[in-house]
């Protein structure tokens, strides 16, 4: 991501057992397809996680420093026009000391794929102007990162699936 910090405040807080010391945990997360969360769960994780290709479960995955919760927030608060209070909660599919895999809800994906580029700039430039949000602020950044997704929920839709994350320090 050429070097732009989308590193989300206080998201070492996601990994089990990590203590209040002030260190920073860089997470990163993986957003992929499966068809259902009992497929999801089987998302490899022997390997470390930068081992993973991008088709384990027949989906180019994305990797991001977006957090789950963000990235629904932006999609639903800015496209959507949802009241952040409205968000719907992710659903915990796996919870393990070492990684967690969440399950998106459907609307945070659906919208993008009927989308055009004014509704992209205009829920970019919403987010860049939200102070202390935690997530990227610059309208361009967001307006790519929001590309990225509407070409993900495409690739999602072809192949039936629904929208995953995997999350590991």
């Amino acid at each position: 991501m050429d070097g732009m910090d989308y590193t989300d405040r206080g998201a070492d807080q996601l990994r089990p057992g990590s203590s209040g010391n002030g260190g920073r945990v860089g997470v990163t997360y993986k957003y992929f397809g499966a068809p259902d969360g009992a497929t999801a769960a089987r998302v490899p994780i022997s390997m470390r996680p930068e081992e993973l290709g991008g088709d384990e479960l027949g989906m180019n995955g994305m990797f991001t420093k977006i957090k789950p919760e963000t990235m629904a927030a932006m999609v639903l608060t800015g496209i959507e026009g949802i009241p952040l209070h409205k968000v719907p909660p992710l659903e915990l599919v796996v919870l393990h000391p070492d990684y967690a895999v969440v399950r998106l809800p459907m609307t945070v994906v659906d919208p993008l794929r009927g989308i055009g580029e004014e509704a992209v700039g205009a829920a970019a430039f919403i987010w860049s102007t939200v102070p202390d949000r935690g997530g990227p602020r610059d309208a361009f950044n967001v307006y790519r990162l929001l590309h990225e997704w509407q070409d993900f929920s495409h690739r999602l839709h072809e192949a039936g699936h629904q929208p995953y994350c995997l999350v590991w320090p």
